[in-house]
């Protein structure tokens, strides 16, 4: 099984050429993944996760056209 990849919030930023601050309103509107508990009051994000999101985004995209 492959090992998890965790991003902080300012790589998911870097990823989509957007602010942190957007990566969190992002997440409260569902538009991405949630981040997960790693420890204390430490998040993270799945980069597996982000990487599924996105191909199902383009995937709804390439089924509309």
């Amino acid at each position: 099984m492959k090992e998890a990849t965790f991003l902080t919030a300012e790589e998911v930023a870097q990823r989509y050429g957007i602010n942190r601050a957007t990566v969190y309103r992002w997440v409260a509107m569902g538009t991405i993944p949630k981040p997960v508990r790693v420890g204390g009051r430490t998040s993270r994000f799945l980069r597996e996760e982000l990487d599924a999101h996105d191909a199902r985004q383009a995937a709804e995209r390439w089924a509309a056209k």
